[in-house]
């Protein structure tokens, strides 16, 4: 079965983007084609990465986010990788409920899953509440990504209600190593993809090329349960 996913989390800074990315790098490397969808017009960090895989929207603009849908039309044999942007909860659902866009999906025989990123704070426990009251679909899969990237201890999270009400609706609850912060300046002020930081001499030296390949090996762990 195909899938969308909506990579997001809502609230600004916990690594949606770099959820996004290496999901993106994940399709690449197993030959699995996709196409990408770019909703943070601030930052567009994306489609910087990966211009040749990804497309700018606009959510609140409806052609726009319809034209999600017409490439799911156009391209079945392709999954979509959505990178949200934060606070787009309001108009991306709006959008959803509006055209029904889940059964829509459900129809042309897609999955879809809700990827909430999260760091180690209470705000992120909220949002991710919310995210499931919202969406009580049986055809919705949640992904949950804990990044350590953003945080050192999600025990608060995991003891509670929250945790609880995602554990019954089958969520998959997975974590985002932390990658070394020199690194990740690098590769943002390089624009590269993550198969250039692991494999250009150019970028980075032995030993940070080595530092991504195996962060990339663990995060991939991490993937390879989504099946």
């Amino acid at each position: 079965m195909a899938k969308v996913h909506f990579v997001g989390g809502e609230k600004g800074g916990v690594g949606k983007s770099m959820t996004a990315r290496v999901l993106a790098q994940f399709y690449i490397d197993n030959e699995k084609p996709f196409l990408g969808f770019d909703c943070d017009a601030s930052h567009a960090t994306f489609s910087r990465f990966y211009s040749d895989f990804a497309s700018p929207i606009i959510v609140g603009e409806e052609d726009s986010l319809d034209g999600m849908l017409a490439a799911v039309e156009e391209y079945p044999e392709r999954d979509l990788i959505v990178d949200l942007a934060a606070q787009t909860a309001k108009p991306l659902g709006k959008w959803i409920e509006e055209t029904d866009v889940f059964g829509l999906l459900d129809e042309m025989g897609y999955q879809v899953c809700l990827w909430h990123v999260m760091d180690d704070g209470a705000d992120t426990i909220t949002l991710l509440d919310q995210l499931l009251e919202r969406y009580p679909q049986e055809s919705v899969d949640f992904v949950i990504v804990q990044n350590y990237g953003r945080g050192n201890d999600f025990s608060r999270f995991q003891k509670s209600d929250t945790y609880k009400k995602a554990v019954e609706r089958d969520a998959l609850i997975i974590e985002l190593p932390r990658l070394q912060t020199k690194l990740t300046q690098k590769i943002d002020f390089n624009n590269s993809s993550f198969w250039a930081v692991a494999n250009d001499r150019s970028i980075m030296n032995i030993a940070e090329r080595q530092r991504m390949k195996v962060w990339l090996r663990n995060t991939y762990q991490q993937l390879h349960q989504l099946g």
